[in-house]
């Protein structure tokens, strides 16, 4: 067994002993615990989580990160982590990061996978411990995962961010937050290593996802709208960046049209947040949308075009991809197409 593959003692330790003080969401705690100082945990290294993880090791934190497969031990050890493929390694940990992609993933960490026996965060960690969730999860499953840590005497702070990779490794991140009180502000040092602010929205972590949601939705829209004029632009023969300097310079000088708008300008479709990741997200906001009986029409032609982008083989792509497929509507360019300059 080598040094990264610790014996899981997770279906040994029993179960864990519920404290006195109840800490289902919403509920008031009756002690206020110190800052988490010891070792941080962290499940999702992709490329946003990495960043982030690195800036906590940066930081002097030690921190040990799960990862399924042993090629990534090598790269993970060199941004001074503390990899492994064993996710009992983490159950002395007091704060446990998650960067997931989707609903499922976050569920299969915190329940476990019974087919092959992995067990989950929530039967492993200590009582106390909390788990902080960074994911860009739905209302729904955030509910869920803070009844089934309450469930074991835990923590679940929701906080989500706002950011892309280049953001994260800057620590440029906006962090939206939710959850009890003192479990948010015994993250707070984490939180501010990350991110250049965070916010505090509620004791209900779904609060925190629901304005995530609602937010990559505001940029999603912005970006559909920006490939369409900059289509026109072009149809016309003309140069895009003079007019998106005026509009940034003007009446659209938000972070999400200079940086997009000039993205899209340039016909720059680096992956970053990928068609795929989006289309999840703008799928979950239809959902918490029409559970609350609110029409929103421009987000279901965003959710159409994505679908569009994706099909034509650009699900690598960032979402400024929403303007090639805007282009390539307007006659623009041939399908396929160059996919960036």
């Amino acid at each position: 067994m080598s040094k990264h593959e610790r014996r899981s003692p997770f279906g040994s330790r029993g179960e864990p002993q519920i404290p006195d003080r109840v800490r289902a969401s919403g509920a008031k705690m009756t002690g206020v615990r110190s800052p988490v100082v010891g070792e941080i945990g962290f499940v999702g290294l992709g490329n946003m989580g990495a960043a982030m993880a690195a800036n906590l090791a940066a930081a002097g934190r030690r921190v040990i990160a799960y990862v399924r497969r042993q090629d990534q031990i090598g790269k993970l050890e060199a941004l001074g982590l503390y990899p492994t493929t064993d996710i009992g390694a983490l159950i002395e940990c007091e704060v446990v990061i998650t960067m997931l992609p989707d609903d499922d993933a976050v569920r299969e960490i915190v329940f476990g996978r019974g087919g092959d026996g992995l067990d989950g965060l929530a039967a492993g960690l200590m009582p106390g411990a909390i788990h902080l969730s960074m994911s860009t999860i739905s209302t729904a499953a955030a509910s869920l995962l803070a009844s089934e840590h309450a469930r074991h005497g835990q923590g679940y702070v929701a906080a989500p961010v706002f950011g892309n990779p280049d953001a994260a490794k800057a620590r440029q991140l906006f962090i939206v937050t939710a959850g009890v009180s003192a479990d948010v502000e015994r993250c707070r040092p984490i939180l501010d290593t990350l991110g250049q602010r965070t916010f505090v929205v509620g004791a209900d972590p779904g609060e925190a996802n629901l304005v995530k949601l609602l937010g990559n939705m505001m940029s999603a829209t912005a970006l559909e709208m920006l490939g369409e004029v900059v289509a026109v632009i072009r149809k016309r023969g003309l140069d895009p960046q003079p007019f998106m300097d005026i509009m940034t310079s003007t009446m659209f000088g938000g972070r999400a049209h200079r940086i997009y708008g000039d993205k899209i300008a340039k016909r720059n479709y680096a992956a970053g947040f990928v068609l795929p990741l989006v289309l999840k997200d703008v799928r979950l906001a239809l959902a918490e949308a029409e559970k609350s009986g609110v029409p929103m029409p421009s987000v279901g032609v965003v959710r159409d075009r994505l679908i569009t982008g994706i099909a034509r083989g650009y699900g690598a792509l960032d979402w400024t991809a929403l303007g090639l497929v805007a282009a390539e509507e307007a006659g623009l360019y041939a399908v396929p197409s160059v996919i960036a300059d």
